[in-house]
């Protein structure tokens, strides 16, 4: 393994690699274009349209296929520099209320931050299994061994199992700044992925800026992960950066390299911020393009302008048949917790919670 010297950097190499323009992209977007109903379409025609081929879609409606939603409002929403780190009873109240909206995962935290992240994550991990709350359980790590252990530790005091998430940076723009090598990302990955498999546990490799890497980085990182063993792959849209067509072309090329490698079952997680404010629809395009589960905050909290809003994904993705659908006022009673938790207050102009949002007989 080396680092990359800072003598031999070249600083066109930190340039970040677009999927937004990428040429899977500008056929993504042709193909948008070509096929979506006019406005004498068909009624009731499924949109976007059923998968054909790589760059194809997955149906909403009828047709749709079921997805998970992972709640990161107690790792990566607090993270936002306004956000308060929520007291251990809060913490508890916003769980059960994710259970109330129909939430599959909840990450609970990163353990490795510190000994009230590690009790916090110990507490949250007994409260689910001694309320029997039907969420499945995360929590992040860097891909450094002391980091997994100590979700370890959390899994072992909770007597509860632990998908670890494991993140790296992939993008020229990281790599330039740490001199991070190629060797470096694929020894680092395999030191986490060993870490949890001698602690029982399944492994997610996080590609951080995964919007913003060139497909070689990526493919290594894959490769690396499918050969540790991982248990799912999860890409990052770190900076809010993606549209639409980059959505699809991402997607598409995760699932063919995953196939390449023999491991067309591995499952892909989506993981987007709200920078350029397209958290919401870079989500629900995920969806449409094979994600399995999706990750979101309560009130779109996190660093900078947020994360995707996890009661508008939840909501959204009922509507369009995804998910059952979740009744308004139960979408309300998880934002109140969230803002009580975060201290955060809820806008006025919420499309759900706030004093201004429409009452429920007259919303579609």
């Amino acid at each position: 393994m080396h680092h990359v010297s800072a003598d031999d950097r070249d600083p066109a190499a930190a340039a970040a690699f677009d999927w937004n323009g990428a040429p899977a992209a500008r056929a993504a977007a042709a193909a948008l274009a070509e096929r979506a109903p006019g406005p004498g379409g068909a009624p009731g025609e499924a949109w976007p349209p059923v998968r054909a081929g790589a760059e194809g879609w997955l149906p909403f409606g009828r047709a749709a296929r079921p997805v998970e939603v992972l709640d990161e409002t107690l790792r990566d929403g607090i993270q936002g520099v306004a956000i308060t780190n929520p007291a251990s009873a809060r913490k508890i109240e916003l769980v059960h209320a994710m259970a109330g909206i129909g939430v599959d995962v909840v990450n609970l935290g990163l353990p490795a931050a510190g000994p009230r992240h590690f009790e916090d994550a110990c507490l949250l991990a007994r409260e689910v299994a001694s309320s029997r709350l039907p969420l499945a359980l995360t929590a992040a790590a860097r891909t450094v061994a002391a980091d997994v252990e100590e979700v370890a530790r959390v899994a072992e005091r909770a007597g509860a199992s632990i998908v670890v998430y494991a993140f790296i940076g992939s993008s020229p723009i990281r790599h330039f700044v740490e001199g991070w090598g190629t060797d470096f990302l694929v020894r680092s990955v395999d030191e986490a992925a060993r870490a949890a498999a001698a602690a029982g546990l399944p492994f997610c490799l996080v590609a951080e800026d995964a919007t913003r890497s060139p497909p070689d980085v990526l493919r290594t990182l894959f490769r690396a992960a499918v050969d540790a063993g991982a248990a799912r792959l999860c890409l990052c849209d770190t900076t809010g950066h993606v549209t639409a067509p980059g959505v699809a072309a991402l997607l598409a090329f995760a699932r063919r390299e995953l196939a390449a490698l023999g491991a067309a079952g591995l499952e892909l997680d989506w993981h987007g911020h709200n920078d350029r404010g397209l958290g919401l629809s870079a989500a629900l395009w995920a969806v449409a393009c094979g994600a399995d589960r999706v990750h979101a905050t309560a009130l779109g909290v996190g660093e900078r302008a947020g994360n995707s809003c996890l009661e508008l994904l939840i909501d959204n993705l009922g509507r369009l048949g995804s998910r059952a659908a979740v009744p308004r006022e139960r979408l309300v009673a998880y934002c109140a917790a969230a803002s009580r938790a975060l201290g955060w207050p809820i806008p006025p102009d919420h499309p759900i919670a706030g004093a201004r949002a429409a009452p429920p007989h007259t919303r579609g």
